[in-house]
């Protein structure tokens, strides 16, 4: 009895404090989760027949794991037609002090992106931040953030990366992530 009784006890106490600690979270001031991007956030490059702007959303975050060291950062469409989905941003490095990501900082050429991250190619075959462009007339897109604790002050690749090489260290270096979807339609 006594023994089963100290096992109780400690299961409670477990249990309350993984309760009680706070969860990895994501959210903008700019787009919604379900929401729609502003025009300013749409895509404007050459071969692509959107006329945004190109500026991505300003990020912030709260509740990161203990033992959090760097953060990562993808934008996903799911439902572009390619058979494989789209990246429209994929920024890691981002130093583990770091709770935001300011409006405009998914430009390369900017200061707005805390030193030392690195932005890869996104599927628009530029570095950086890659606004939505569906095909006109398309079903709204679904464009997933996800934002990545990682375990590790630098995640390994360099800038000449793939979205998916970046995913594969991700994948072992995750401790936590936190999701939100902003849709957006033409």
């Amino acid at each position: 009895m006594r023994k089963s009784g100290f096992l109780a006890l400690m299961l409670s106490a477990w249990m309350g404090s993984a309760i009680g600690a706070s969860a990895l979270t994501l959210t903008s001031p700019d787009v919604k989760p379900g929401g729609k991007f502003a025009d300013e956030q749409v895509y404007v490059g050459p071969g692509w027949d959107c006329t945004g702007k190109n500026i991505s959303p300003a990020l912030t975050w709260s509740g990161a794991p203990k033992g959090a060291k760097s953060f990562a950062l993808t934008l996903y469409d799911t439902d572009a037609p390619t058979g494989s989905g789209f990246w429209h941003w994929v920024i890691f490095d981002i130093p583990g002090d770091a709770t935001s990501l300011a409006k405009g900082a998914g430009d390369p050429a900017s200061d707005a992106a805390p030193k030392g991250a690195i932005q890869v190619r996104s599927d628009f075959s530029r570095p950086g931040y890659g606004g939505p462009c569906p095909p006109k007339g398309d079903k709204p897109h679904h464009y997933i953030f996800t934002l990545y604790a990682v375990d590790l002050d630098k995640l390994g690749p360099d800038a000449d990366a793939s979205a998916a090489v970046v995913g594969f260290y991700l994948h072992f270096h995750t401790l936590a992530k936190a999701s939100f979807t902003g849709l957006y339609s033409r």
